[in-house]
């Protein structure tokens, strides 16, 4: 068993993709981080299955991007329809990136490869390990830790909470998180399906009792995602093949079910990023509806950035870049809420006016270049409030 320091740089506690990234772009510099999860295991569902061009961009400085490309499938377009009918039609191939798609790539893929680099920087992650109590100053932060029955102290200068919606250090430092939820449960399924559809497009459906995303996956495999008002907790092959045939207009059967599962999300935005020696990165700080693929990117591209300014901050340098940084991020994650809950409202609509309006407002932004242009830069996380400085 791995011993724990009494002294590191930086603490970041959470080992999903956020977590990785960081200590990863961390460990790179040079830096003394301790990496923890209160999981005895890393991923092995795929959950946040897309990487979009902007975090693709973001992963080549840790050596990243080659084995994600390796490891998914390029979607290059992006399509709303009603039943048969397109509504809206989006494609990746202009947008301004070297990398002019969406990636579908497993959660469990990425978290791999990301714990491949961490390692190869001399880093990795302790777990099972839990944050139990927090104590900062001016000076840093004294953490008390959970491991094997044992409480260890550990001081750090700073720490970064990367454990998720019900993040311990956002708790811990009481900083607050602003929103509320959304009415509808979410169901998830990866499967096998036997049927024609096309494995480099992602195809929203908007139906009269529900939206339902379809989306390709590696292995022959396709994400699907619905909302419902109810949903058990492990949906059956025959409750997803319902939703299948009531939304879409495919004719598809589902062979095989690898995954399935629900969830209730809310569209809230920490109060701060940076509070003291307290920083806070990925859905700790920002949690949103999954409409888009952003949530994930998000938090990798919010580590990828916070690297350079807490490096500054550890060299003794002043905190200007890193407030930057914290206000910078939030602007941007309030953005990412915002938009995506216009599209999770508009997706869920049921009344048939008001399903009127948005197919017809839809098929008139599909006429008009400039803004599918930018829908796809916004989607992809490559557009101008994405990398302000």
């Amino acid at each position: 068993m791995m011993e724990l320091p009494a002294k590191v740089d930086v603490l970041i506690v959470g080992a999903g993709p956020v977590g990785l990234t960081l200590a990863a772009a961390l460990k790179r510099r040079g830096r003394s981080v301790l990496l923890i999860d209160q999981q005895a295991e890393g991923a092995h569902t795929s959950r946040a299955a897309v990487v979009h061009a902007g975090t693709l961009e973001a992963l080549d400085e840790l050596g990243a991007t080659a084995a994600l490309l390796a490891s998914g499938v390029r979607a290059r377009q992006f399509s709303a329809r009603d039943h048969k009918a397109v509504l809206l039609t989006i494609d990746f191939d202009a947008i301004p990136s070297r990398y002019p798609f969406a990636l579908l790539c497993p959660q469990d893929r990425t978290e791999a490869i990301l714990l491949d680099r961490l390692q190869a920087f001399g880093g990795d992650v302790v777990r099972p390990c839990t944050l139990s109590d927090l104590a900062a100053d001016d000076d840093g932060v004294t953490a008390t830790l959970e491991r094997g029955g044992r409480t260890h102290s550990v001081e750090a200068g700073w720490v970064v909470g990367c454990d998720g919606v019900r993040s311990t250090v956002r708790d811990k430092a009481h900083i607050a998180i602003e929103g509320g939820p959304y009415p509808e449960n979410f169901v998830l399924a990866d499967v096998a399906v036997t049927g024609a559809f096309d494995p480099h497009e992602v195809v929203l459906y908007l139906a009269a009792d529900g939206m339902l995303l379809f989306a390709p996956l590696p292995c022959d495999r396709v994400r699907i995602v619905a909302t419902v008002a109810e949903a058990p907790e492990h949906p059956s092959l025959a409750t997803v093949q319902r939703l299948l045939d009531e939304r879409t207009a495919l004719a598809v059967t589902i062979a095989e079910t690898f995954w399935t599962g629900r969830f209730h999300i809310h569209h809230r935005v920490a109060a701060t990023m940076l509070q003291g020696r307290v920083v806070l990165c990925g859905d700790a700080a920002h949690e949103h509806s999954p409409a888009g693929g952003q949530g994930m990117n998000t938090g990798i591209q919010d580590a990828v950035a916070l690297a350079g300014p807490l490096d500054e901050a550890l060299a003794g340098g002043d905190l200007a870049a890193l407030q930057a940084w914290a206000e910078q991020r939030r602007r941007n994650a309030k953005r990412v809420v915002a938009m995506t809950d216009r599209m999770t409202r508009a997706a869920t609509v049921t009344s048939t006016p008001a399903r009127v309006l948005r197919n017809a407002a839809m098929r008139l932004i599909g006429h008009l270049p400039p803004a599918r242009h930018a829908i796809a830069a916004r989607l992809a996380e490559v557009d101008r409030h994405t990398r302000e400085p």
